[in-house]
């Protein structure tokens, strides 16, 4: 069994919860900060792991407890990494729209397979928390993924559109990204 250790990066950490989570025929999908750190090349970086799915803690907690994760409050925390997990309650969605696992993406780390959202959904859910969460931070982890990752922004612009999103925002995104935009 691979061990977490206080050098185990984000990708190393998230790719072995996400390969036990499998192994125990749990589905859960690497998304938030997380997905924004992998995504952005570690220009933002998060501590906190989502692993969105619809399987209670109770049943994820034996998993992941052989990994060394103990539970904290609503959170699980590891005795040696500074990353902690979270299991936010599935079905995935962003805003109002609900994605099913399948159409997440499996990318192949150094570590093994990890289970995370696409570059585009990633996008969808800074947005969401922009305008739904009031949280301005997001934009600028938006940009960052952008900046670094291939992005349907047809289906961006499409999503917006159903969700109430002003399209300008989306083109803004899009053009920070375009312009090499850091903060």
């Amino acid at each position: 069994m691979k061990r977490i250790t206080a050098k185990s990066s984000l990708e190393e950490v998230a790719t072995i919860v996400s390969e036990a989570l499998a192994e125990a025929g749990i589905p859960a999908v690497l998304g938030g900060g997380g997905a924004v750190t992998y995504y952005s090349d570690n220009r933002y970086m998060s501590t906190d792991l989502d692993f969105i799915t619809v399987e209670r803690n109770s049943v994820i907690a034996p998993v992941i407890a052989k990994l060394g994760f103990t539970p904290k409050g609503k959170d699980f925390v590891h005795g040696e990494s500074r990353f902690f997990l979270e299991f936010p309650p599935g079905p995935l969605s962003f805003g109002d729209r609900y994605v099913d696992v399948s159409k997440t993406t499996v990318v192949q780390t150094q570590y093994g397979e990890l289970r995370i959202i696409t570059p585009t959904q990633c996008l969808m859910d800074r947005l969401a928390w922009v305008v739904h969460g009031n949280d301005p931070q997001a934009l600028t982890q938006a940009v960052l993924v952008a900046q670094r990752q291939r992005i349907d922004w047809i289906a961006v612009h499409e999503w917006a559109s159903n969700e109430g999103v002003d399209s300008e925002i989306v083109d803004r995104i899009r053009a920070d990204a375009a312009e090499g935009y850091s903060d």
